[in-house]
C-alpha cells in the first residue's frame, strides 16, 4: 500500500508539472509556427517536426498540440502568427486545397515573418491557388503574392518515397534555431545605442 501511494502521488506530481508546463506555454506567444496540411503531413512530418522543437524548449504552434477546446480558431491561429518569429511552410500535394493554409501563409508573408519552406512530394512550381468561386478576389490575390513569395524562397525538399525524415526534421530544425538566433541578434543590434564618432 505504501509503494502504491508513492506511486501515486509521483504520477500525480508528474501529471501536475505537465499541466503547468502546457499552461505556461499556451500563455507565451510561441516562436515557430507550423504552416502545413493535415492531412497530408500533420501524422509525420509535422508532428516530429514540432516535438523536435520542444525537446530543443522553442515554442512552435501546431493547431491540434496548441489550441485548446473553447478556442476561437482565426483569433488563436493568427495571433499565433503574429506573435510568432519564424513560420515553417510545409507544403504538400493538398496544401493549396486549404483555405486555412493559404490564410495562414499570406498572413505570415504580410507580417513579414521569416519563413522557412518544406517542399514535401511537391516541387514550388506546382504551387498555384485555384479560384473556385467561394473566395473573395482580394484574398486571392494575397493568396497568390505569399504563394510566389514562397516560391521564391530557398527551402527544403522532402520525398516521401526516397527521403530520410529525421534528416529533414533535424536540418528545419537547425535552420529555425539559427533564424532565431540571426533574429535575437537584429534585434539586440537595433536596441542598442548608437555612440557618436570622436576623433
Amino acid at each position: 500500500m505504501h509503494r502504491s501511494a508513492a506511486i501515486s502521488l509521483k504520477h500525480n506530481l508528474f501529471s501536475y508539472q505537465k499541466q503547468t508546463q502546457l499552461a505556461e506555454r499556451a500563455t507565451k506567444s510561441c516562436d515557430v509556427f507550423l504552416n502545413h496540411r493535415g492531412i497530408d503531413t500533420k501524422r509525420t512530418i509535422v508532428s516530429l517536426l514540432y516535438d523536435h522543437l520542444s525537446l530543443l524548449n522553442l515554442r512552435p504552434f501546431l493547431d491540434n498540440r496548441t489550441m485548446r477546446p473553447g478556442d476561437k480558431l482565426f483569433d488563436k491561429i493568427d495571433g499565433a502568427i503574429r506573435g510568432c518569429k519564424v513560420g515553417v511552410a510545409v507544403f504538400s500535394p493538398n496544401y493549396c486545397d486549404s483555405y486555412f493554409c493559404l490564410h495562414e501563409l499570406a498572413l505570415i508573408m504580410e507580417s513579414n515573418k521569416k519563413v522557412i519552406p518544406i517542399f514535401c512530394d511537391i516541387k514550388p512550381s506546382q504551387l498555384c491557388v485555384v479560384d473556385n468561386g467561394q473566395c473573395p478576389p482580394e484574398k486571392l490575390q494575397s493568396f497568390r503574392l505569399a504563394l510566389e513569395e514562397a516560391r521564391n524562397t530557398v527551402g527544403l525538399t522532402y520525398s516521401s518515397s526516397k527521403g530520410n525524415m529525421a534528416d529533414v526534421v533535424t536540418t528545419a530544425a537547425d535552420i529555425v534555431i539559427n533564424s532565431l538566433i540571426e533574429i535575437e541578434n537584429e534585434k539586440r543590434s537595433m536596441q542598442r545605442p548608437k555612440t557618436p564618432f570622436r576623433l
